[in-house]
């Protein structure tokens, strides 16, 4: 998600702007950039691509200074990683405009202006808002009244901030399916996507509602609901700590990764899902004329990024009723694959430089496939910019080398194609909104699911002194033990394997005493019973079972078998998401235990960029 901040106040308020978009950098960003109202009625601006310390260079060497403006960190949707393409936008040397999101009706409005003798500078969707908001004005209107005429034109989601040089006395500002809040200051005030971008400033914040308008100015706001209505959004007072990056008062920044995770995979949901829809515009602006092409879907993958792929596979397959397969990286590139006709090829990659994984997406672009796609959490990446099709999975910076709240953005991310690929063919619209509806949910639940965190501390006791151990799933949930395995052996050394469950009495099943024990993942679905079968097979040979259940399972804590329960109400799609999150603490806390370095385990690197 891009990062937004302003400030009205009767001071310089340049270091504020440049501040707060510093403390949204965990979310992630291409680019970064401000306007300003000086005192000679100018606007100043100045944007940069790369860090935020890029954007601080360019101002060092020519400062901006006012009491009014605007600043953003962008991360790439419509148009590439260029300085032409960040934020803010202007029009007339007179409008400057900030955006979060995604005007999905873009292209007919920049025509419509164009023609009325508009030049465009950008690829962006957002200078049409620049542009609209500057036509609006020559109707003789104020700021307030050209943005809501704006609004009224606009289709997608997004949060918006403005400034008019020629009415410097308010910012306007204004929401749809992305967040803003207002920081009330004392003669001041300041609008931002996220609180931590003004808590140096304020602790003082009002959340704006869906289809909320305000008026910031020195002496106070003005908030206009979706009808036009003035209304009084509640005043809360902030203890949230302004550390975003730093691992706080977390033992490890691995722990730190999982808590962050509700926040994460909201941020990458965020802007994205438009009531029963998912805007295809998120994933480019291709993504109108390619996804109505898919028919298969070809994922390649590494490590984690590659069990977030089998995941998908059950996304694609029984949410958008097309065939899917899922291959490591590091296989496809020495075989000669046969494509059928309408697949995409989809690169999955944390860091989009994993060797292997970006050397398949070069060579798929040689044979065959109808387009290529990328699901990466940096923006600028090699994998991003080589594809035809991208979505950022906003999972911020992920410090620890065994990835956390990474895989379960990916895990959304997916769970967004899926949808958007589906409500391209016959599948029910209605399911599609059910699916939507439900994906939403999953930052509460796993929300709820950390509340666990003590009884999974005191269950990473039994695993301390162990050498081996053994994780079971069924259908989506069986990559979920695969990556559960993986993060128990990255960081605690143990060697642990993950199956499917059924396959237990084909080999495994020969492993099974008391000294290995067996985490299951028990979710309430059609397999739960195939799955209750299995788990008896292993009680049967004096193996010990600790299971993660759904609490309308039956299953019952008994000698040899400890139970914890799940929150209520998990259903199929959202189940990969949610379970993934109690195998990440188990693995945290016996790695503890054991005395390994958590954070930077031996033999492994956070991004693998050799083969």
């Amino acid at each position: 998600m891009c990062g937004i901040v302003g400030a009205i106040a009767q001071r310089d308020i340049s270091e504020v702007l440049v501040e707060g978009i510093r403390r949204l950098q965990y979310r992630g960003y291409d680019s970064t950039g401000l306007a300003m109202l000086g005192d000679n009625g100018a606007i100043c601006m100045r944007r940069a691509v790369g860090k935020v310390s890029e954007l601080e260079r360019k101002l060092e060497a020519s400062p901006c200074r006012g009491r009014l403006g605007i600043a953003h960190s962008r991360w790439a949707t419509h148009g590439g990683v260029t300085e032409a393409n960040a934020h803010p936008h202007l029009s007339g040397e007179r409008i400057a405009v900030i955006h979060n999101g995604i005007i999905e009706n873009y292209e007919s409005i920049r025509e419509e202006l164009a023609a009325r003798g508009y030049e465009f500078r950008s690829e962006t969707d957002t200078e049409v808002i620049a542009h609209l908001i500057h036509d609006l004005l020559k109707q003789d209107i104020d700021l307030t009244e050209a943005v809501r005429q704006a609004m009224r034109r606009f289709e997608g989601a997004y949060a918006i901030v403005v400034f008019d040089a020629q009415q410097p006395d308010r910012l306007v500002t204004a929401r749809i399916a992305s967040p803003l809040v207002i920081g009330h200051g004392d003669g001041e005030n300041f609008v931002a996507s996220g609180i931590q971008a003004l808590l140096p400033v304020t602790r003082r914040f009002s959340v704006l509602d869906e289809g909320d308008m305000a008026e910031v100015r020195l002496d106070g706001v003005t908030i206009y609901d979706a009808d036009g209505n003035i209304v009084e959004r509640e005043i809360t007072v902030s203890e949230q700590s302004a550390d975003a990056v730093e691992r706080g008062d977390y033992a490890h920044y691995m722990l730190k990764e999982i808590y962050e995770q509700p926040r994460a995979i909201a941020d990458t949901l965020s802007e994205r899902i438009l009531g029963d829809h998912v805007l295809e515009a998120a994933f480019g602006p291709r993504a109108a004329e390619i996804l109505p092409q898919v028919d298969n879907v070809h994922i390649v993958a590494c490590g984690t990024s590659y069990h977030a792929g089998l995941v998908a596979r059950y996304y694609l397959e029984q949410g958008a009723r097309i065939p899917c397969t899922v291959e490591v990286a590091s296989e496809y590139r020495y075989r000669n694959p046969v494509v059928q006709p309408g697949t995409l090829f989809l690169a999955i990659s944390q860091s989009g430089e994993t060797a292997d994984t970006l050397a398949a997406l070069r060579e798929a672009r040689k044979i065959g496939y109808v387009a290529t796609a990328a699901i990466c959490n940096v923006a600028e990446s090699s994998l991003v910019r080589e594809a035809d099709l991208s979505l950022m999975t906003r999972a911020g910076p992920e410090v620890g080398v065994a990835s956390t709240k990474a895989f379960t953005t990916q895990l959304a991310a997916l769970g967004l194609l899926g949808l958007a690929i589906g409500q391209r063919r016959s599948v029910d619209r209605r399911l599609v909104g059910v699916y939507a509806r439900q994906m939403q949910r999953v930052p509460e639940m796993v929300q709820q699911t950390l509340k666990l965190d003590a009884q999974i501390r005191v269950w990473a006791r039994h695993f301390a002194d162990k050498h081996h151990a053994l994780f079971l799933g069924r259908g989506p949930t069986y990559p979920v033990a695969m990556e559960g395995a993986l993060k128990l052996k990255e960081i605690s050394y143990i060697h642990a394997e993950a199956y499917p469950a059924g396959e237990l009495k084909h080999g495994p099943l020969a492993l099974v005493d008391d000294d290995m024990p067996v985490i299951a993942v028990a979710p309430n679905d059609r397999l739960l019973e195939k799955l209750k079968s299995n788990l008896q097979e292993v009680r049967a040979r004096g193996g010990r079972l600790f299971v993660f259940a759904d609490p309308n399972t039956g299953f019952t804590p008994s000698d040899g078998v400890d139970i914890m329960t799940m929150p209520e109400h998990i259903e199929p799609l959202q189940a990969p998401l949610i379970y993934t999150v109690p195998l990440q603490l188990l693995a945290y806390h016996v790695a503890v235990l054991r005395g390994t370095d958590v954070d930077q385990p031996r033999n492994l690197a956070k991004s693998v960029t050799v083969e």
